[in-house]
């Protein structure tokens, strides 16, 4: 799978253009590259300020917001490292909290390139490398760093020792990277263990229990489990959180969705089981409202993309393109929800993702499927999901444009809409951008 990106800014674009250049144009796992490339930079992430390292399947972009919302809400500065960016290539590195500027961006990405020469690095080993060397330039309390795949041999995995090791929901996807099988790809991304941190991870089936205990063993650290060591519920609309040093109530998140829940307990969990970022009881209370990870059942404004629709249309934005992905996001629309109504559901995924498995849990909820590109990507075609429409009963479409799918659903000239747009964080950079909401 490529990666690519973009810039307005003419020093970014001249940086990305020379990476498009010398990589090899697509994911390679290994810690070979970005090691070496890291010691031609005299070795940055040794000298990062405390790590919080971030795997799984789903929810670890969420988990990484919910660690950094309970650090700044205790006043820490902190450095984040996540992927992918939804519409400028910026939103993967912030420096003490903020989005990097243009111009340190584009300096950081010259100083990586000027000596990748001959290392054969990718995208992702590049953006790695120019964010270690930026955050162990800038002072910060902590540092929260996104695996980007897999985990074992992810560029994110050279850092040596992280505070806390966490590992968000646990699905199949990316397998041709990481196995085929649940049991492979936990292994994959237990192997982010370190000695020097707990391994905090969510609540898996017992099937898992013995990778878990291995990848721990092997690291020579602890594995502090959801439902032994710590535990959340939610329980007269507060979320309920305990583990061996006691229990903390707190509002429910900001960001929609039940899995919301567990993915905001995991951030406690590996903020409570680590010495080395004091964090108050009270930030861990304010972290989940304020907590923000766009495209993620986002509510969209009304922009320039959605003037065609009904001024009483609703419409979500969520980049999910996997099977657990379509449990928890079907989860979200309950019958009252949708005041009664099924959803327009206006799709693109990439080719290497399973349609029907993320379609599953939505049979009975969706009115139409709208199918889109994903610009730049290898992509599935509209015949894919016809085949799970005809199933279903329900048509489906293809359309050229995010503005002509919208256009569509408006046609239909439908009393208070519901329309959810989803199946890649590609597209959900599309949308945004083409609606005029940009992260920040």
């Amino acid at each position: 799978m490529a990666d690519y990106a973009v810039s307005d800014d003419p020093g970014v674009q001249a940086q990305l253009n020379r990476l498009a250049t010398l990589s090899p144009g697509a994911d390679i796992l290994g810690l070979d590259r970005i090691t070496q490339l890291l010691a031609r930079l005299g070795n940055p992430h040794e000298a990062l300020p405390p790590v919080f390292h971030v795997a799984g399947t789903n929810g670890k972009g969420s988990t990484c917001a919910f660690l950094r919302a309970a650090l700044e809400a205790d006043g820490k500065s902190v450095h984040v490292f996540t992927s992918p960016h939804l519409v400028r290539f910026n939103e993967r590195i912030r420096i003490s909290g903020q989005l990097i500027d243009d111009p340190t961006l584009a300096h950081y990405l010259e100083r990586v390139l000027d000596v990748a020469e001959g290392v054969d690095a990718s995208f992702f080993e590049v953006t790695t490398a120019a964010a270690f060397l930026a955050f162990a330039e800038h002072p910060a309390d902590a540092a929260i760093i996104e695996v980007g795949l897999g985990g074992r041999l992810d560029a994110t995995n050279v850092i040596s020792n992280p505070v806390s090791c966490g590992i968000a929901q646990l699905g199949l996807d990316h397998q041709a990277f990481l196995g085929n099988s649940l049991k492979e790809i936990a292994a994959e991304k237990a192997a982010i263990a370190k000695s020097s941190a707990p391994l905090v991870t969510q609540r898996y089936a017992e099937m898992l229990f013995p990778v878990m205990i291995d990848a721990a063993m092997a690291a020579r650290t602890t594995w502090f489990a959801m439902g032994t060591d710590w535990d959340a519920a939610v329980y007269r609309d507060r979320l309920h959180y305990r583990d061996d040093k006691g229990r903390i109530e707190a509002p429910l998140p900001r960001l929609p969705g039940a899995h919301q829940v567990e993915n905001a307990a995991l951030a406690f969990a590996m903020l409570r089981n680590q010495r080395a970022v004091a964090v108050s009881e009270a930030a861990l209370k304010a972290a989940p409202l304020w907590a923000n990870w766009p495209a993620r059942l986002q509510r969209l404004d009304r922009g320039p993309l959605l003037t065609p629709l009904p001024n009483d249309a609703t419409v979500w934005l969520d980049g999910g393109h996997n099977a657990g992905a379509g449990e928890a996001i079907s989860a979200y629309f309950t019958p009252d929800r949708l005041e009664g109504q099924q959803l327009h559901l206006i799709i693109g995924m990439l080719a290497s993702k399973d349609p029907e498995a993320y379609l599953a849990p939505f049979a009975g909820q969706v009115a139409h499927i709208h199918v889109l590109p994903v610009n730049g990507h290898e992509h599935h075609s509209a015949e894919r999901f016809s085949a799970v429409a005809a199933r279903w009963g329900i048509d489906c479409a293809a359309h050229d444009t995010p503005a002509e799918a919208i256009a569509a659903v408006a046609a239909q000239r439908e009393t208070a809409p519901k329309l959810l747009i989803a199946g890649s964080l590609y597209l959900a950079g599309e949308i945004l951008r083409a609606n005029g909401q940009f992260p920040d």
